[in-house]
């Protein structure tokens, strides 16, 4: 039972850090550490699986529509003027992902440092917002190169990969409707993208779980549910342009680790 609380507890985590711009990575690494969970790639898989349906859920018009435009050769249509930036962030995104994922694991694993660092640039970064104008500009190939860098780099636990790309197109200018619908909508190749990686890599290890499939499915659940309601949340927040208080918790916790290290406290 204790596993199972467990591993519920760190769904409510991965649901709510997932949208919310105050890093997924770096929330779930602390929790596991703090309550001493090694989950299995099962879980990991399955908590890919669940933020794909959740987005696909909230975004399924846009992407009814810009399918339809692919399908249609049309790139002239509000939808099909997107198709050409997504392919284009999408690049950047996979070379520095692939790149930093192998280098920042290895940095993790020895403590939260590394996390806190980054979460004190993800706040500074956030709070930046608050100085951006009203935007008007839509998504052009160069932002679209410059938010899929941005997501590319956010693979480090720590920097939040909604909250840094969400920065990253308010900043240049991005309406903030326009800055939201390509954030999440460039998120879900990039998830499938990774999903995709771990099977290819891991598909032996997939199988090797203490874990029940009830406990990983009732995870997988909870962060789904959450995570649809955190998305929903966090497009509020945009519209009210808020989005640079998420700073504050990220500075917070960020001292935090690095205090609680320095005084060896577990």
């Amino acid at each position: 039972m204790d596993q199972l609380i467990g591993i519920i507890i760190l769904g409510l985590i991965q649901g709510i850090t997932e949208w919310f711009p105050i890093s997924s990575s770096g929330h779930l690494r602390i929790a596991e550490k703090i309550m001493g969970l090694e989950p299995p790639l099962l879980f990991d898989v399955t908590l890919h699986v669940g933020t794909l349906i959740v987005v696909l859920s909230f975004f399924r018009s846009d992407v009814k529509h810009i399918l339809s435009a692919i399908i249609h050769l049309d790139f002239k249509s509000a939808d099909g003027r997107l198709i050409f930036p997504l392919i284009f962030g999408l690049i950047p995104t996979a070379i520095l992902g692939l790149i930093l994922k192998i280098i920042v694991e290895s940095l993790t694993l020895l403590n939260n440092l590394p996390i806190a660092f980054a979460l004190l640039i993800c706040g500074a970064i956030l709070y930046s917002v608050k100085f951006s104008g009203e935007g008007c500009e839509e998504i052009s190939i160069k932002k679209a190169l410059v938010i899929g860098s941005v997501q590319g780099i956010a693979v480090i636990p720590g920097l939040s990969r909604s909250g840094l790309t969400l920065a990253a197109a308010l900043v240049m200018g991005v309406k903030r409707e326009e800055a939201f619908r390509f954030t999440f909508l460039l998120s879900i190749p990039t998830i499938i993208g990774a999903f995709c990686i771990t099977l290819l890599m891991d598909f032996s290890v997939l199988s090797s779980t203490e874990v029940t499939y009830l406990e990983v499915a009732a995870g997988a659940m909870v962060a789904m549910v959450t995570g649809y309601l955190s998305l929903k949340t966090l497009w509020k927040i945009v519209k009210r342009q808020r989005l640079h208080f998420f700073a504050f918790y990220c500075w917070i916790l960020g001292l935090s680790l690095i205090i609680s290290h320095f005084l060896r406290i577990p």
